[in-house]
């Protein structure tokens, strides 16, 4: 999957030049986090947030006088003066997967994409992500996630994919976790039907054994 079928084309973009006010207004129009800050042709010159924003407003506490003195500099400041210019960007060609990584391991919501030549082709942004792997998966159709735990050798992944096709049940998706428990996996087939319980029968019949997905994820989460 790549980055150029999901991202948003039609981006709202600002120039450094542009006052953060305006800026700050543009996205609640938009319902947007990020801005990237375009020059002539296009050319990504860097990217504001709305956290970039916050920071440059004056604190709450402040005296009347000092509001009015922080207002009349928060007029005249622009874009350029907050924005990011040290940009991590990504190319059309990159895969959506590369993005997720990213923006887990940088912490950030949002990547401007980038073409070979500095142009800036649109963004790609948490929500577009979501919506990309909500459509690969089939999680638009109603169904039901099942949670199975198998052994971590050759096969098993068709014994499962059989078992569901033999009850003429069809897929959304399936996942497979990486670890389980030593020597072990959990599988997640999502099933475009709600009535699983003939599916869960029969795979316990096989010898498998089940999970519930909730208890999984709840499991995997940090301890404090």
């Amino acid at each position: 999957m790549f980055i150029d079928k999901s991202m948003t084309r039609d981006v709202v973009t600002v120039s450094p030049e542009t006052g953060i006010l305006a800026a700050q207004t543009l996205m609640a129009q938009n319902s947007i986090r990020h801005l990237p800050v375009v020059v002539e042709d296009d050319i990504l010159v860097g990217i504001v947030s709305d956290r970039d924003i916050r920071s440059a407003m004056p604190s709450t506490l402040l005296s009347e006088a000092e509001k009015a003195t922080e207002e009349r500099r928060l007029a005249a400041m622009k874009v350029k003066d907050i924005m990011t210019t040290n940009l991590v960007t990504v190319s059309p060609t990159q895969t959506l997967e590369d993005a997720l990584l990213m923006m887990q391991n940088l912490k950030v919501g949002a990547f401007p994409v980038v073409g070979p030549d500095g142009k800036l082709n649109g963004i790609i942004s948490v929500r577009d992500l979501t919506r990309a792997f909500v459509n690969v998966l089939g999680l638009e159709e109603p169904g039901a996630l099942l949670g199975i735990v198998v052994e971590n050798k050759q096969g098993q992944m068709k014994k499962i994919v059989d078992a569901i096709t033999e009850q003429g049940v069809p897929f959304g998706s399936i996942l497979v976790s990486r670890v389980w428990e030593e020597g072990k996996r959990a599988v997640f087939p999502y099933l475009l039907t709600n009535n699983i319980s003939k599916v869960k029968n029969h795979l316990r019949e096989l010898g498998f054994t089940l999970l519930d997905p909730m208890d999984w994820y709840l499991d995997q989460l940090p301890k404090r």
